[in-house]
């Protein structure tokens, strides 16, 4: 089996990483070149989770010749903008993030395992990665990414067009749709929109690789981690 060193990268308003207040993907792709100057990486393979993948796209995108590879993890092919009815205002509503600063420790607990996509995975080890997301300060859970930053991602993410990006793109691809088919108009849509985002990407990128997680939530690497450390190294150790 190959082996590859592997390079976790809090984004800005993540984890410990400075908040500086903005959050264009010129800013966020320029945190990543900086990394990799200061690591003295050479063409890495940029895997990218949810917004994440949006990065990674947008990187290979704009820098071609400094990029090996990129990994999608449900995130980076879906245009939000193309799917129907969706108007900024709408997304803008259906995107943002509950107001949660100040839940007691406990009842946060309570909710979290209870969360729709969560509530069959839970686990002790789940429960200490879900707290890792926020601050816990007098026994009450705090967001580390304030929603009205979370919100300027959302609409960065909104703004950026994939569709108009994959001609731009040199590097091999590896997309990884979660696929979690339930009886649910808005689950549907977003379900829909995101396996014709795929299709749109596959006739400018032919050569273009695609696993798909069946019956899998957003968050890949908290219900399937070891199939997707699987797809990433066979994509990567093939390279």
């Amino acid at each position: 089996m190959p082996h590859f060193r592997v390079i976790a990268l809090d984004q800005r308003g993540h984890g410990l990483s400075d908040k500086p207040g903005s959050y264009t993907f010129d800013e966020v792709t320029g945190d990543l070149t900086a990394l990799i100057e200061a690591l003295a990486l050479e063409k890495p393979v940029v895997v990218g989770h949810s917004w994440g993948g949006n990065v990674a796209l947008q990187f290979a995108a704009d820098r071609p010749d400094e990029t090996a590879a990129i990994v999608l993890s449900d995130g980076g092919f879906l245009e939000i903008s193309a799917m129907d009815g969706m108007t900024w205002e709408r997304a803008e509503v259906v995107m943002r993030p509950p107001e949660m600063d100040g839940t007691p420790l406990d009842a946060f607990i309570t909710g979290a395992r209870n969360w729709p996509d969560l509530a069959g995975l839970w686990s002790e080890q789940l429960q200490e990665m879900v707290l890792s997301n926020f601050e816990i300060r007098d026994s009450k859970v705090y967001r580390r990414l304030p929603v009205p930053d979370h919100m300027k991602i959302v609409r960065a993410i909104w703004e950026q067009r994939p569709s108009e990006m994959w001609d731009r793109v040199r590097c091999p691809v590896l997309m990884i749709p979660a696929i979690n088919r339930q009886d649910d108009p808005q689950r549907d849509m977003w379900t829909r929109t995101k396996l014709q985002a795929i299709e749109r990407a596959r006739e400018m990128l032919p050569h273009a690789q695609i696993v798909v997680m069946e019956d899998t939530v957003h968050d890949i690497p908290l219900q399937r981690p070891a199939e997707l450390a699987e797809a990433i190294i066979a994509f990567a150790g093939a390279l």
